[in-house]
């Protein structure tokens, strides 16, 4: 998105195929810019500078991504046409006034229905500057406050309650805008004009957690990751479980651009349960689901509080893990904002029972119960799987490939299913 609004090429390293990333190249070129991939995971992106997205006359298709629908928000609010969003029926499900309150203060005409997609954003060439008190910790709508703060008039800033990922800020600053971090607040003047570079993008943390994860909880083995992006605002969950007794070897560590990355190695370890401390919520909150795995496998209980964002993506992430832990035989208590689980991490055999999982359509929940089948005591079957892609395709190949027996099953009128040993 940065380099399409840039001046000149900038080219990708890295890039995942992922649905959520070929939906946003879809967007872009729809609004003009144009897009080369000379291999699967690089790109080419000819950047039309600060005035140059052309509208378009139909709704751009979000997918499944609702990092870019609302990213997005803030990108095409101050341009000089109109635009929709639209998503799948999950993402169309999702709530984005938190984006878009922001963004009115701006000055910036954006409606939802009652709060959810579709997005109809009036451009607004003439924001203006605000210094916004975010209510929630949230990386996206710092992001989309930012993207919309280089085409506002004055000096934008953002103050976090907690500590949020960071990737915007970095990013930024790697096309050349200058911004400033004093305490919990970032600050942006508008009017800056990116320059194209070149990104290498690191492994995914949160891609990488679910063999993290594995690797903890298998009997055997040991598992190494390579280039896993470090990001200090992302690696929440690497520090929880090292409270938990994890035994995780950080080696090479390096910078990658304005990212850090480095090397893992995970032994099976010996799992406690532990009282996840609040300031690292915001740091770990896509990786929750399959911490609720390795907190099953625990010797004692977990606690997870202050994690009512989970509600609210791309499924209701506590409710869904609650049915699938008890269809399992896990016993825990399902809090409006969290949960504790009672870790069996001290019984002989195995942690689960085998079953079926509904995912309703979540790509974290189904990894997440694939990584159960570690400690299970018979197949997992997990139901409406196709959603995996759009954040991680080949998961299954990859995971099949460190030893979880994973097959996939005949589609039936219920959805794809994939059943694990």
């Amino acid at each position: 998105m940065l380099g399409g609004i840039a001046d000149g090429l900038t080219t990708v390293d890295g890039f995942l195929e992922s649905e959520d990333c070929l939906a946003t190249l879809k967007a872009l070129r729809a609004l003009g810019v144009t897009i080369e991939r000379p291999h699967s995971s690089s790109l080419r992106i000819h950047g039309v500078g600060a005035n140059g997205l052309k509208g378009v006359d139909f709704a751009l298709d979000m997918g499944n991504a609702g990092t870019a629908m609302r990213l997005f928000m803030g990108l095409l609010a101050g341009q000089s046409f109109d635009s929709t969003l639209v998503g799948d029926s999950s993402l169309m499900r999702r709530p984005m006034e938190r984006a878009a309150a922001p963004l009115r203060l701006m000055g910036a005409r954006i409606e939802t229905r009652e709060g959810r997609p579709p997005v109809v954003i009036h451009g607004t060439p003439t924001l203006q500057a605000i210094d916004f008190q975010m209510p929630v910790a949230s990386a996206q709508v710092k992001s989309a406050v930012l993207l919309a703060a280089l085409r506002a008039e004055g000096l934008t800033r953002v103050t976090e309650p907690a500590p949020t990922r960071d990737h915007t800020e970095r990013m930024l600053a790697g096309f050349g805008a200058e911004l400033t971090r004093e305490g919990a607040t970032v600050s942006l003047r508008g009017g800056q004009q990116l320059r194209g570079t070149h990104i290498d993008v690191p492994a995914d943390f949160s891609s990488a957690a679910f063999f993290m994860v594995a690797g903890c909880i298998a009997r055997s083995g040991s598992l190494s990751l390579r280039g896993v992006g470090m990001n200090p605002t992302r690696t929440g969950l690497l520090e929880i479980l090292r409270a938990m007794g994890a035994e995780i070897e950080v080696t090479g560590l390096a910078t990658r651009g304005p990212e850090p990355i480095a090397d893992l190695l995970i032994r099976p370890s010996q799992l406690r349960g532990i009282e996840v401390p609040e300031d690292l919520v915001p740091l770990a909150i896509d990786e929750f689901p399959v911490f609720f795995i390795a907190a099953a496998c625990a010797r004692g209980p977990s606690l997870l509080r202050g994690a009512e964002e989970l509600r609210v993506k791309e499924s209701d992430r506590l409710a869904v893990m609650s049915q699938g832990l008890t269809a399992l035989g896990v016993a825990h208590r399902l809090l409006p904002d969290g949960m504790q689980l009672a870790g069996r991490g001290d019984a002989d055999g195995p942690i689960f029972q085998g079953g079926r999982i509904e995912s309703h359509g979540d790509h974290r929940i189904a990894m997440s119960f694939a990584v159960a089948s570690l400690r299970a005591a018979a197949d997992i079957e997990i139901i409406d799987t196709a959603n995996v892609a759009t954040s991680f395709p080949g998961f299954a190949e990859l995971a099949r490939g460190c030893g979880l027996l994973l097959r996939e099953l005949p589609a039936e009128a219920s959805g794809p299913k994939v059943s694990q040993q």
